[in-house]
C-alpha cells in the first residue's frame, strides 16, 4: 500500500473530560462526557462527536466521488452519521447509521452510489466487521 495521508491528534487531561489537540494545532477543542453519560456535557465536543463528523465526512467524500465517477453530478447532497455509544457484556461499542442525501439523483442510481460509496469509504473499511453500520438514502 502507498501513505497517501498521515496525521495525529493527543488526547490529555482526564479522558472524556480532558482535550484533544492535531499535530497541526488545527483541530484543538476540549471534551467533556456528555449528559447521557453522566457528564456535564455544555460547550465541549465528546469523541463520539469527533467520530460521526469524520465518518460524515469521509463518507460524503467517497459518495462523490463515486458519484463523478459514473458521470453524476449531484448538487446539494450530504451525508448525516448518527453514532450511537452502546454497553454490551463485551463491553463498550460503537453503532452507526449513515443517512446520504441526493437530491435530483433518481432513487435506482442514488442507492447504488450509496452502497459503492460504503465499499470505497475508508471509515467504512476500518469499521467493517467490528462496527454496526446501517447505510440508508434519506
Amino acid at each position: 500500500m502507498h501513505q497517501l495521508y498521515s496525521t495525529s491528534a493527543t488526547a490529555t487531561g482526564d479522558g472524556r473530560e480532558g482535550a484533544v489537540r492535531t499535530a497541526d494545532g488545527l483541530l484543538d477543542v476540549p471534551l467533556a462526557a456528555p449528559t447521557g453519560l453522566g457528564g456535564a456535557g455544555g460547550d465541549a465536543t465528546n469523541p463520539e462527536q469527533l467520530f460521526a463528523a469524520g465518518y460524515s465526512a469521509c463518507f460524503h467524500s467517497a459518495l462523490l466521488w463515486t458519484a463523478r465517477s459514473q458521470g453524476v453530478r449531484p448538487v446539494g447532497s450530504s451525508v448525516t452519521a448518527q453514532v450511537a455509544l452502546l454497553e454490551s457484556e463485551a463491553g463498550m461499542r460503537l453503532s452507526v447509521a449513515l443517512t446520504a442525501h441526493l437530491p435530483g439523483v433518481p432513487e435506482d442510481v442514488a442507492d447504488a452510489l450509496v452502497a459503492q460509496a460504503h465499499q470505497v469509504c475508508p471509515y467504512s473499511a476500518a469499521t467493517r466487521g467490528e462496527v454496526e453500520v446501517a447505510v440508508r438514502r434519506g
